[in-house]
């Protein structure tokens, strides 16, 4: 990850702590408070009016929210005190997401698979409750929005509060920002698909431009590279999309020679910092398939534009024997100084490590060299 957003408080948390009440003080308290009723949220009014409009509404989406808590909440009343303290475990470790991303020994995380080990028929139940809260057909509810706000509300609150309209998993496509009618889609971070409890946390609810999301990422676990061969799975660590400290990713790029157009992509060498930052880029460079898209921007239309530009202005420079036009190394300098105010403006940050590599190939040491390879 390039960059790290900064988390906006919302009204939409409210849902989320709806769904820890319903956690743990009505699934937990199962097996000691008797019967399912509408009495079990008194502690919670506002909740308590959802849940009573859902009860005796005519809406599908809130009748089947009502019944997946009630049948839920009896299949944990027949539950021991130790498996209900395990399952106290698992919800608090899957909602600590810093703490899952540092691939922290401290986190009891749990996905369907392992709750299913000893729990499949609740397992199955909570999957399809969980899976569903993120949907529009709930939040859209009016008893339900009224409390909690609208998912485009907290989109555009997100977006003002982080600028650059970047995606911070790629860095080179854009998101839709503050000026668009329309928004790009949340990405869960931790899949819905494979963990329980955090499907409607926002702290696992990223804006991530369409590529990152639906054609490289998908429903793929960050914290677990593909299995080995032998097939054992082992944890990894992964950045935190709202860390607080960010030490940004270093790119170098190393061309193996001067003639771009027989240059393949797996000659392409790119090379990422810092080194204490390793395990979580390997993730990233994983997840995000971010290789093969850098080199591909490189090797493409971007790349040659790039080396059309320093062309152009070399030419000019020398034909008006420097009144106009850069030589390369002053074109050169005022990337990187491009690059430092707004690295990710206009791909930057691949556009300086990319000319920093042709120049390091000796590409810029003649003009007949760069028409060659332009």
């Amino acid at each position: 990850m390039l960059f790290a957003y900064t988390y906006v408080p919302h009204q939409m948390e409210r849902m989320h702590r709806f769904i820890n009440f319903i956690v743990y003080q009505i699934w937990c308290r199962a097996p000691k408070a008797g019967a399912f009723s509408l009495d079990l949220f008194d502690a919670n009014p506002p909740l308590k009016e959802v849940m009573t409009s859902f009860a005796y509404g005519d809406t599908q989406a809130g009748d089947r929210f009502y019944t997946q808590v009630q049948a839920i909440y009896q299949s944990f009343s027949g539950l021991p005190r130790c498996e209900i303290a395990q399952f106290k475990r698992w919800h608090q470790g899957n909602n600590n997401l810093e703490d899952v991303c540092a691939n922290s020994p401290r986190v009891h995380r749990a996905r369907y698979a392992d709750i299913a080990l000893s729990h499949p028929k609740l397992s199955d139940q909570l999957a399809v409750f969980f899976k569903g809260l993120y949907s529009d057909s709930l939040l859209n509810l009016a008893a339900l929005r009224d409390k909690i706000g609208d998912i485009a509300n907290h989109y555009q609150a997100f977006v003002k509060r982080n600028k650059g309209d970047k995606c911070p998993f790629c860095g080179i496509s854009d998101l839709l920002g503050e000026y668009h009618s329309k928004r790009d889609a949340y990405d869960h971070y931790l899949p819905k698909a494979i963990y329980p409890f955090n499907s409607i946390n926002f702290r696992n609810l990223v804006p991530a431009c369409h590529h990152c999301n639906s054609s490289y990422k998908t429903s793929k676990d960050p914290t677990y590279p593909p299995k080995d061969p032998a097939g054992a799975t082992t944890r990894r660590k992964v950045f935190f999309p709202f860390a607080k400290a960010h030490s940004g990713i270093d790119i170098k790029v190393t061309l193996p020679h001067v003639n771009l157009e027989k240059m393949t992509p797996a000659e392409v060498a790119l090379s990422f910092g810092p080194a204490g930052s390793a395990e979580q880029i390997e993730t990233w460079k994983d997840v995000y398939g971010i290789e093969e898209r850098y080199r591909a921007k490189l090797l493409g239309v971007d790349g040659k534009a790039w080396l059309v530009e320093v062309l152009d202005e070399w030419r000019w420079n020398e034909q008006s024997a420097g009144a106009e036009g850069k030589a390369p190394e002053k074109y050169l300098q005022d990337v990187s100084r491009h690059t430092q105010r707004s690295p990710y403006a206009n791909s930057n940050f691949l556009k300086d490590s990319f000319l920093q590599g042709c120049k390091a190939v000796g590409l810029f040491d003649t003009v007949d060299q760069v028409v060659a390879s332009a």
